[in-house]
């Protein structure tokens, strides 16, 4: 604790955290560790960093601050594998040993602190700084890959402008995945038709007719098959046209209401030349040489 002073301990309040913490290590004649692998000693940096913290911030002196730094490592060691009620005791001990070293405000804050942290959270302090902990630690290296670099502004996209042209591209997207969907409906339908035509035609009844000539009947039944299968496919045909002439239509209607509603950036910026405000008086003239010329 030799290098601790004022100054000192203004500097690590001045740092951010970080960059205070390690200085309060320096400060501290600590050797570097490794946070990970020595937690504990981690953990203890961080108790005597936000000791700094909390003297600052209630006002003490920074040589108030210094001892503050000091009350806490001293806390720690000696409670180290003691009871709470040994540890209550000797933090009053403490308190009475420091008396001297602050005023009776400060002395107060000191304890409050201590009572609402270290000793309410006593046993989770002793886990962690009382006991040797068993680290299992897992390292895995990941490459990261840095985002693309961005165009220029001048090249970007109104954000406005962006999403209504996406809502169209999804549109028309729609209405392509409709068209073709109705064309493979054609295809499927077509090759159903013909799979029953074939087995109408080729029918155990007809099989056994021994002759190779078509009795009326057969033929008439046959032929009204054939109708019947074709109706069917057609009228099945039919009604997914019609159902989706339909929604490319509502799918139009959705894009012809997202281009009324575009954008000012999307709206064309010449709508043509502005009519020019005939005067009065050139009017009237115009009239005269109209009169003069049919007369």
């Amino acid at each position: 604790m030799a290098l601790l002073t004022p100054q000192g301990m203004k500097e690590v309040f001045q740092f951010q955290k970080r960059e205070g913490r390690e200085h309060l290590r320096k400060l501290l004649n600590w050797e570097e560790f490794d946070e990970l692998r020595d937690a504990r000693r981690s953990i203890l940096l961080d108790t005597l960093y936000e000791s700094v913290i909390f003297a600052v911030g209630k006002g003490f002196p920074w040589v108030e601050v210094v001892q503050a730094v000091k009350f806490t490592e001293e806390l720690l060691r000696e409670t180290t594998g003691r009871s709470i009620t040994e540890a209550v005791t000797i933090l009053g001990e403490k308190l009475r040993d420091y008396q001297r070293q602050f005023n009776t405000t400060h002395l107060l804050a000191l304890c409050d602190y201590f009572h609402n942290t270290f000793i309410r959270h006593y046993k989770l302090y002793q886990y962690v700084l009382g006991q040797d902990q068993e680290l299992n630690l897992t390292v895995t290296r990941l490459e990261v890959c840095s985002p693309p670099q961005p165009l220029p502004l001048a090249q970007g996209t109104d954000r406005d402008q962006w999403r209504h042209e996406q809502q169209v591209a999804e549109l028309d997207t729609a209405e392509v995945q409709k068209r073709t969907d109705i064309l493979l409906l054609k295809e499927a339908l077509n090759l159903e038709q013909t799979q029953m035509l074939q087995s109408a035609f080729e029918s155990p009844e007809e099989a056994l007719q021994p002759r190779k000539t078509l009795r009326r009947e057969v033929l008439e039944h046959l032929v009204s098959e054939a109708i019947h299968i074709q109706i069917a496919c057609l009228q099945e045909l039919l009604q997914h046209e019609v159902q989706v002439a339909f929604d490319i239509l509502d799918l139009r209607l959705q894009k012809k209401t997202l281009n009324l509603n575009a954008p000012l950036s999307l709206l064309p910026s010449n709508l043509g030349p502005a009519p020019r405000d005939v005067s009065p008086k050139v009017s009237k003239v115009n009239k005269g040489k109209k009169a003069k010329v049919k007369k």
